[in-house]
C-alpha cells in the first residue's frame, strides 16, 4: 500500500530515489535551456530552404517516440500539411521522396527507429535524425545524401526523463518546416513555468501544499483513467499514463475528450472496481491497509479546451462524483501551446515520481523492457542496414 508518510520526508525520498529521478524530473526547464542553446541552427536553415515537403512522419519509440504525438497534436490546428507519429518499425507504404522522415532516438540505438530511418533512406525520403552524438542513427543518416543530423546529451537520463531534450530540437525542426510557429519564445517561456512547477511540486514542499505529491498518492492507489480534453490534453494523458507504467509499474487507461465519454465512460459502472476513497491523505495506511482496486478519474484539461469538449469533462466530472469515484484534475494555463503542455506535463511527471515513491518503488529501473531486449537479442535479428 502507499506510504504518505515518506512524501513528506525529503531526505526520505532522496534515498528511496537511487537512480534520481526526482532531479532529472527538476531538470525539465534546463534541458529546453541547454537544447536551444546547443542547437544547430545552420542544419535547420538548410532544412527549411529545401522547401515544404508533402507530409511530415516522425519515427520512434517509448520515452523518444512521444516526441511525435506531441508534434502532430500542436501542428494539427496550423500546419498546411500532414504531420503523422509513427511508433513501429514499418513506415506507412505511402511515405517517398517527396516527403520528410525525423527519426528520434534519445540513444541512437533504438531498433524499431533505425529501421524506419534506413527505409526512409531506401525510399529517397529527406530524413533528420535526432539522437545521440556518434550513435548507430547518425551514422546510419549521414550515410545517406543530404540528412540533417542534430545531436542531444540526455546526460545518463532515461529517455523518459529527456522529453524536453528531444523536443526542443524537434519543435525548432518543425518551426523551420512551418509547421508551428513562434516555438523559440514560447519554449523559453515553457521552461521558465516547468521551473515554477519544480518549486511548486518540489520535494521540500509539503503533501497538503503540494499539487503533484497529492495527486501521485491518489493514482497510487487506484486504477487511473486518465481523460485529456482536445489533442494537447489527450496527449499529456498518453504521457502521464506511460510514465505511470514506467516511473510507478501502475497500470493506467488514458483516453481523449470527446471520444472517451462515447466508449471508456461506461466502465464508470464496472462492477469489480469499487468508489475511490483516497482523497483521504491523512488515513493510516498502515493500520488501515485497503487491497480493493479503485478507480480514479483524472481529468486533464487544455486551457484552450473547445466548449463542446468542456462541456463533457464536466458532465463526465458529474458522473463519476455520482457513482462514488474521486476525481482529480489537471489544468493548464492560457498560453502558447507549448506553455500549456508544459503545464499539463511538468505536474504528471512529478506526481509519477511520488507515486513510485509512495508504493516504494525505485521509479529507475525498467527490467521487462531490460529483459525483452535481451531476448530479442538471442535471436540476433540482423540490425537496419545489414
Amino acid at each position: 500500500m502507499a506510504d504518505d508518510l515518506i512524501l513528506d520526508d525529503p531526505v526520505a525520498l532522496v534515498a528511496a530515489d537511487p537512480g534520481l529521478m526526482l532531479r532529472a524530473v527538476a531538470s525539465s526547464g534546463a534541458q529546453i535551456r541547454i537544447g536551444l542553446d546547443t542547437l544547430d541552427r545552420q542544419a535547420l536553415a538548410r532544412l527549411a530552404s529545401e522547401g515544404r515537403p508533402r507530409a511530415v512522419v516522425v519515427c520512434g519509440m517509448g520515452g523518444s517516440g512521444i516526441v511525435g504525438a506531441v508534434l502532430a497534436a500542436l501542428a494539427s490546428r496550423s500546419a498546411a500539411i500532414p504531420v503523422v507519429a509513427v511508433n513501429d518499425s514499418v513506415l506507412p507504404a505511402w511515405v517517398g521522396a517527396v516527403d520528410v522522415v525525423i527519426a528520434v532516438s534519445c540513444s541512437g540505438e533504438t531498433e524499431e527507429t533505425l529501421s524506419s530511418a534506413a527505409e526512409a533512406g531506401r525510399r529517397g525520403s529527406r530524413l533528420v535524425a535526432i539522437g545521440a552524438e556518434g550513435s548507430s542513427l547518425h551514422r546510419l543518416a549521414q550515410s545517406f545524401s543530404g540528412s540533417v543530423v542534430l545531436a542531444v546529451d540526455a546526460q545518463g537520463r532515461m529517455p523518459r526523463a529527456s522529453l524536453w531534450t528531444l523536443l526542443t530540437p524537434l519543435l525548432m525542426v518543425g518551426e523551420s518546416l512551418d509547421l508551428v510557429s513562434g516555438s523559440e519564445p514560447a519554449l523559453v517561456r515553457a521552461a521558465d513555468r516547468l521551473d515554477d512547477v519544480a518549486r511548486r511540486c518540489g520535494l521540500e514542499v509539503p503533501l497538503e501544499e503540494n499539487q503533484a505529491k497529492t495527486l501521485g498518492l491518489a493514482v497510487a492507489e487506484s486504477l487511473p483513467l486518465l481523460w485529456g480534453s482536445g489533442e494537447l490534453g489527450a496527449v499529456a494523458a498518453y504521457r502521464f499514463a506511460c510514465q505511470l507504467n514506467e516511473n510507478a509499474q501502475i497500470p493506467a487507461i488514458h483516453g481523449a475528450l470527446p471520444e472517451a465519454v462515447h466508449n471508456q465512460v461506461v466502465a464508470l459502472d464496472a462492477p469489480q472496481i469499487l468508489a475511490d476513497d483516497s482523497d483521504d491523505i491523512f488515513r493510516d495506511r498502515v493500520s488501515d491497509p485497503d487491497p480493493t482496486l479503485r478507480m480514479r478519474l483524472v481529468l486533464v484539461r487544455d486551457a484552450a479546451e473547445p466548449e463542446p469538449t468542456a462541456a463533457r469533462a464536466d458532465l463526465a466530472l458529474d458522473l463519476a462524483t455520482a457513482r462514488g469515484i474521486n476525481v482529480s484534475s489537471v489544468r493548464a494555463v492560457e498560453g502558447h501551446p507549448v506553455e500549456r503542455l508544459a503545464d499539463l506535463v511538468g505536474v504528471a511527471d512529478w506526481a509519477s515520481v511520488y507515486a513510485a515513491l509512495s508504493l516504494g518503488v525505485d521509479p529507475t529501473p525498467i527490467l521487462p523492457i531490460l529483459e525483452l531486449k535481451e531476448r530479442l537479442a538471442e535471436r540476433a535479428y540482423p540490425r537496419p542496414g545489414q
